[in-house]
């Protein structure tokens, strides 16, 4: 009998919230350099038309005493001006570790925190990387939302940040 109910249910639900992804996959380089440390990155989201801001994503240092890993939150510009200055830290689901070299992978559902709701538009995901002595970069990758079919938007970084591609899935 249970069967029916949830067949029932499910025709509730709209389809695309059931299915519906955002995967992003970072590369951070290996860096020849004399002292490395690992980058902070910061991961949003900005509505085209309403220039509304989503932080989805803040690496940096949790560990360190007195909170002095957010010291250096200041370090990814775009982001600290945008949406990263008003926030108070450690944000829940947003805020993580530092990650070492290689490729990391982030998925975000629409109607799950910290992407929530995602209305209909043009967005722009941004990708912003800084590192103690080092450098700062920021990516771009626009998309539109919803989609009918997956595709995927990739771009290459030059210094701080390796490959980074989005896949969007309605």
């Amino acid at each position: 009998m249970r069967f029916p109910i949830l067949i029932g249910l499910s025709m509730l639900l709209p389809v695309s919230s059931l299915a519906a992804e955002l995967t992003v996959s970072v590369e951070v380089p290996r860096l020849n350099v004399a002292e490395y440390h690992r980058p902070y990155v910061a991961l949003w989201l900005e509505h085209a038309d309403t220039g509304e801001i989503t932080s989805l994503s803040v690496w940096y240092d949790l560990n360190l005493r007195n909170r002095e890993g957010e010291k250096w939150l200041k370090d990814m510009r775009q982001w600290w001006r945008r949406d990263g200055r008003s926030l108070t830290f450690p944000v829940d689901s947003v805020s993580s570790a530092t990650r070492p070299v290689g490729h990391h992978t982030l998925t975000f559902v629409p109607g799950e925190s910290p992407l929530n709701a995602l209305p209909d538009g043009d967005y722009r995901l941004l990708v912003e990387a800084a590192r103690e002595v080092g450098g700062r970069e920021v990516l771009t990758l626009p998309f539109t939302w919803p989609v009918s079919a997956a595709h995927t938007v990739e771009a290459q970084g030059e210094h701080e940040l390796g490959a980074v591609s989005l896949t969007v899935a309605p």
